[in-house]
């Protein structure tokens, strides 16, 4: 038989602590009924009951001071995200990886650098109508270069360049004439680039003549380069051409285009 207990105040005997029931009965809180704990400290269990989970809801974070440690939120699940109205959420607990301002959080909780590389940072162009001449065999620089200063470290840089030349010949050998790009970082020095070291573009290569001859045409140069710089570098590309065995080759004072475009990496 229930019986009823009324009285206004309860105090352990031993003034340190006040036990409710025993270990497997439940205490429950009638509806309609108020627990008033607001002024009092709250210790939770170690692992929260899943149960109790759906219901902490609209609770204030303003009301919630102090720390809460070594509570397992394991059994914390059917939290609705909408309830979380104020403070931040740390970057780390929402995926593995390093968050930065160089990252982004990928779809699988990882957070890492944002893809899209091959962005057109800057284009720089340069016109020319100056005309050379390259009477020996080894390459000597034109009057066509162009130059670029890049805006971001690593970026790579597409070249391309057109141009017009001839070659000429009075004798009974082949005619041939050959054209490469030089590259100078910051005044260091002109090193060949395109073609490799061990290929070459031919502007002509025809059958042995036996009267003077003179060939024309217009090329065009494409590659895409990946100098080693520092910022505020200038990068200058530069025509190089030269003779073929027994022939004079020209670089046409016609108008030729060296156009330079920064790619970001």
């Amino acid at each position: 038989m229930a019986s009823v207990l009324k009285v206004d105040k309860l105090d352990p005997q031993s003034g340190t602590a006040l036990e409710i029931g025993t270990s497997g009965d439940t205490i429950s809180v009638p509806s309609g009924a108020t627990l008033d704990i607001s002024s009092a400290t709250l210790t939770p269990p170690a692992t929260m009951p899943a149960s109790s989970a759906a219901n902490l809801t609209n609770i204030p974070g303003a009301n919630i001071t102090g720390t809460i440690a070594a509570v397992s939120g394991a059994n914390l699940t059917s939290l609705n995200a909408t309830n979380l109205g104020s403070g931040t959420v740390p970057t780390a607990r929402l995926g593995t990886g390093t968050a930065s301002s160089s990252t982004i959080l990928y779809g699988d909780n990882t957070w890492a650098a944002a893809g899209g590389g091959g962005k057109l940072l800057s284009v720089d162009s340069r016109f020319t109508s100056s005309a050379s001449t390259h009477s020996t065999t080894s390459y000597t620089a034109s009057n066509i270069y162009g130059t670029i200063t890049p805006t971001a470290a690593s970026s790579k840089i597409f070249v391309s360049v057109t141009f017009g030349g001839h070659s000429y010949k009075n004798g009974t050998t082949a005619t041939n004439f050959f054209s490469r790009i030089y590259r100078d970082i910051a005044g260091g020095g002109y090193t060949s680039e395109f073609p490799d070291t061990t290929s070459y573009t031919t502007g002509y290569t025809e059958a042995a003549v036996t009267k003077e001859r003179a060939d024309y045409g217009t090329f065009t140069f494409t590659f895409l380069d990946s100098p080693s710089y520092t910022l505020t570098d200038e990068i200058t590309y530069k025509l190089y051409a030269r003779q073929g065995a027994t022939d004079t080759g020209y670089i046409e004072a016609t108008e030729a285009c060296f156009t330079m475009m920064e790619i970001g990496a």
